[in-house]
Parts: C-alpha cells; structure tokens; sequence
C-alpha cells in the first residue's frame, strides 16, 4: 500500500489503478470521511490511471494528532501533498458527493495544479449552494412504484421540512441508490461501517468553507469541469447540479436517466464513457 506524510507528518495512504496515459484521476471520497474503498468502482475508470485517497483516519491512512484537522479547509493541505508525492505539475480531480467540497477547496487554493475537475453528485457547501425541498421531492416522486416508497417519502417530506431524526434520515436511504436491491442495502450498511464519525462531525464545521471565495475562484477557472448527477438522486437533485455547473466558465453537465447518488453502480459503462470523453478531448 503506498503512503506518503501529509504536512503535519500523517501518514496517508492512498490505491492506484490502471495505467493509461496523461494526468491521473485523483479521486476523493465523501461521507464525509468515509473509507474510499467504496469508490472502487472508479478504479481505472475509463481506462485511465486513477490514485483513489484514504482521507486522514479512514481506510488504512492513520488517525491525525489533531481531531480538528478533519476539516475540509485543513484536507487540502493533504491532497496538495499527494500531488507533490506523485511527482506531477498538475492532477485531474474527481470529487464525490462530499469530497466534491474538499476538490472545489483544492480547486480555490491551488487552480494550477487542477487539469480537469469531474465532480460527481456533488455536496455543494463549499459553493454556498441551497437545494430547495421541492427539488428533492421532485426527484423522490418517480419512484412511487416501488414497495418501499411510501414510508421512504413521508421520511423525506419531514426531513425537507427541518423535522426528523437520525432514524428519519436512514429511511429515505432508498432515494440515494437507482436501484433499492440487496447490494444496495448491503453498500448502505456498509457506508455506516466505514465512515470516520468522529471526522464526519468535523469536516463542514464552523470556518470550514467560504462561498463568496470559492464561487470567485470558480469564476475564474476557465479549465474543462464536468458535473455528474443523477435523475433520482434526492441529495444533490438535477437542479443542484446544474446551479453548480453555471458557476464554472467551462462546465458541463450530464445527467444519468434513473441514476442514484452513486451512478458507477447504476450504469458503470454510461459513466466510464462520459469521464474517459470528458478527459480526453
């Protein structure tokens, strides 16, 4: 397993896939702070070189020091060590849900160092973005179908509301996946397994983002992005993904017809297709 120390001497590890040419795919986890094993799906994603990050206190990188380092501003320090580490001028960055904050703070510090950015189903905190309790709804609803749908959306309809529960929030779980089977079950009790709660409480803490910074360096940044979102994904609905995407220059938005928060396991080739495309032209 290749590590490398972060600059408060942390030792990080981090997976490497594929071998193709250019630029790697330097791919972070959400959760937040949840184990990037979960990614393995990207692992050599359309062909390319990608080198997925254990954040600090998951997967086999060590627990830090210093529990407030767990904030998203304080990451960046890591992912800019492990560009150094590589050897390289400049990285193309992949961030999901969660960690797409940790790759637009990386993209406001350190715009140079970015080649492409691909942010899948994005957490849009670090940009200052809302998503609108209708939106979310709205992308619920086409699932009215299915058995499990009605306890599922008065779960969600009272989360949108600013009411409910942890137990209310493991309930609307089914509107994160395309497809609410056992492997998806068995990926969300999973999620809870692998994720750095300790770190979770820390990452979007008080002083971690600054919108009206990050939109200004986004505004800035005239280098290709790519957004992915899904169709049913009630977290980061198509609306929200696409209000993200205007904040670049040169983005572009593709939406995966049916697709959940994590679209590799809704239709691995469509989004293979659509990042190898992006990264290449």
């Amino acid at each position: 397993m290749p590590t490398f120390s972060a600059p408060d001497g942390t030792l990080l590890a981090y997976h490497e896939s594929g071998s193709g040419a250019g630029a790697p795919l330097v791919c972070l986890p959400g959760g937040p702070l949840q184990d990037s094993a979960y990614l393995a799906g990207l692992d050599g994603l359309g062909g390319r070189r990608t080198v997925r990050l254990d954040l600090r206190g998951t997967g086999a990188s060590a627990v830090p020091a210093d529990p407030a380092s767990y904030r998203c501003d304080r990451l960046v320090g890591d992912v800019e060590a492990l560009r150094v580490h590589l050897g390289l001028d400049a990285v193309d960055v992949l961030g999901h849900s969660a960690g797409a904050n940790l790759a637009a703070l990386y993209v406001t510090r350190h715009p140079e160092r970015v080649r492409r950015l691909v942010l899948v189903t994005p957490g849009a905190a670090a940009a200052g973005i809302d998503t609108a309790p209708e939106e979310r709804l709205a992308a619920a609803r086409p699932r009215a179908g299915e058995p499990w749908f009605a306890e599922a959306y008065a779960a969600l309809e009272e989360l949108t509301a600013g009411r409910g529960t942890g137990e209310t929030f493991g309930k609307v779980a089914p509107f994160f996946h395309g497809t609410w089977d056992d492997a998806a079950r068995e990926r969300h009790a999973a999620s809870h397994r692998e994720r750095n709660g300790e770190g979770a409480a820390v990452y979007g803490s008080e002083g971690a983002y600054d919108p009206a910074a990050t939109r200004t360096a986004f505004a800035g940044f005239g280098r290709p992005v790519l957004v992915v979102a899904g169709e049913g994904d009630a977290n980061t609905p198509p609306p929200t993904a696409a209000a993200y995407a205007e904040l670049f220059p040169a983005a572009r938005l593709e939406v995966l017809k049916g697709g959940g928060h994590f679209p590799w396991h809704d239709d691995a080739a469509w989004l293979a297709d659509r990042v190898a495309e992006f990264l290449d032209t």
